[in-house]
């Protein structure tokens, strides 16, 4: 179990360097295609009772200005720190940035992106919503923190809950477990039962198979996301591996406490499938 493509998606408003330098660490460590991906739109004024065509002209320039300024400063920065990597591809689009996403993802084992300055942004023209994106692709996420500086992920947490989407996030994150010194499976619940004790014993098991050692850690709680990103924070993780549930699959705020809350931690690196 390997990736084979990896799609990195670069915003056209944040700092690229460090999502662009990750992404290649992970594709050179698995031999895989690195897909460059930078896509923005901007929404259709509002026309009111003054010259419409002002509105126009305004909106119109803003495009242009994405297409033919913005995009190639990213695309040049992107060829520029993979240079010399052996299979990549360039993709652009004037297209809300979310949708280029989950369209692009067709083609990828794995989407990274950076977080944004919030969780749900307010332009989603411009800016992916990461929960979208993990909603809406069938591939797993990877968000990498604002404030990352390591390329490494060395100490990885597996946020353990028994349901589908956190099964299939530990089958997506075994090429990164792989590379980690240590793996940890915690479990944050006010009732801790036989159940759990067996769930995480066959998630250890799973691991083993695939060649990774991992330990389990049980906090019994009232507060589960209290006490979880209490956790992560004092354990000093690198990365977060999580399954995106929650109440429903009809809106991105239907999310259950504790996928909201980790895609809110902007300087977290969290690995998420839903």
């Amino acid at each position: 179990m390997s990736y084979k493509s990896i799609l990195v998606s670069l915003d056209v408003d944040a700092p690229i360097y460090n999502v662009i330098r990750t992404a290649i660490h992970i594709a050179g460590c698995h031999e895989a295609k690195l897909i460059g991906l930078c896509a923005a739109d901007v929404a259709l004024p509002l026309v009111g009772t003054e010259d419409p065509s002002l509105a126009i002209e305004v909106w119109q320039e803003t495009r242009d200005n994405l297409s033919m300024r913005r995009f190639v400063q990213v695309r040049k920065e992107f060829d520029r720190l993979s240079a010399g990597f052996l299979r990549t591809e360039w993709r652009q689009g004037l297209v809300a940035a979310t949708s280029a996403i989950v369209d692009a993802a067709r083609v990828a084992d794995l989407v990274i992106m950076a977080a944004s300055d919030t969780a749900f942004p307010v332009d989603n023209y411009r800016h992916a919503d990461s929960a979208g994106v993990v909603l809406r692709s069938g591939r797993p996420l990877l968000i990498l923190g604002r404030t990352l500086e390591e390329i490494h992920f060395k100490k990885i947490l597996i946020a353990w809950k028994d349901t589908r989407e956190a099964r299939r996030a530990v089958a997506d994150a075994v090429p990164l477990l792989r590379e980690a010194n240590e793996v940890i499976v915690v479990a944050a619940t006010s009732d801790i039962q036989q159940e759990l004790h067996e769930s995480t014993n066959d998630i250890k098991d799973f691991l083993v198979g695939h060649g990774v050692v991992a330990r389990t850690e049980f906090i019994k709680t009232d507060d589960e996301v209290a006490s979880l990103l209490r956790f992560i924070d004092e354990s000093r993780a690198d990365l977060v591996v999580a399954g995106a549930y929650g109440h429903s699959r009809l809106r991105e705020w239907a999310f259950g406490g504790v996928t909201r809350s980790l895609l809110k931690q902007q300087e977290l690196n969290l690995l998420i499938s839903s």
